[in-house]
């Protein structure tokens, strides 16, 4: 079985990230399951999402040290699930800073030693800078689809049957962009 968490805040598409992922397990003969959760994500709160697939899946919850992956569009999202990495288990965390709302509202201040502590904590981390790539895809919207691109080189899919899955679910008009941006994270490295 493998676990996957993706992580992130309203907007950054974390669901569609899940959903693509989803997908391409399912159209491989993976049993898929999946729990999301986006309460206040409107408002740039926080939205995780579950994955996993094997040959049979029976809950959709990951427990607590078992996360192959965990992929965070947002770098204070990564601590929220860090209890759920494996001993072994990647994290690819995008450096991007999204402000909480307390932060916003000068109740806090966003923690400025995050990279450092994970990279002393952690073994095996992935910072990864997407701004360039973003810069270059033509929107930043895109950032959930280079983070399933980096991801997918860690994962047993072949580029065939992730592009068979982004034309499944990402809107017509807005699929090279979108296909662009995978393959860009794809070569991410």
């Amino acid at each position: 079985m493998t676990n996957v968490i993706f992580a992130g805040v309203g907007g950054q598409g974390v669901i569609l990230a899940s959903k693509i992922l989803m997908e391409v397990a399912k159209n491989a003969g993976y049993d898929v399951k999946e729990s999301e959760v986006h309460g206040m994500a409107q408002r740039g709160g926080s939205v995780d999402c579950n994955i996993r697939y094997g040959e049979k899946v029976f809950s959709p919850l990951i427990p607590r040290e078992t996360a192959d992956f965990i992929v965070s569009l947002e770098l204070l999202e990564v601590m929220r699930k860090l209890e759920y990495l494996a001993p072994g288990g990647k994290l690819i965390i995008n450096m991007e800073k999204v402000d909480p709302a307390p932060v916003q509202t000068g109740a806090m201040t966003y923690p400025p030693d995050l990279r450092e502590w994970i990279a002393k904590n952690v073994k095996n981390a992935l910072f990864v800078d997407t701004t360039e790539i973003l810069k270059e895809v033509g929107t930043r919207k895109a950032v959930n689809v280079v983070m399933l691109g980096i991801l997918s080189k860690d994962l047993e899919f072949n580029e065939a049957q992730w592009e068979t899955a982004l034309r499944s679910l990402v809107n017509e008009k807005f699929l090279e962009m979108n296909l662009k941006a995978f393959t860009m994270g794809r070569e991410y490295r």
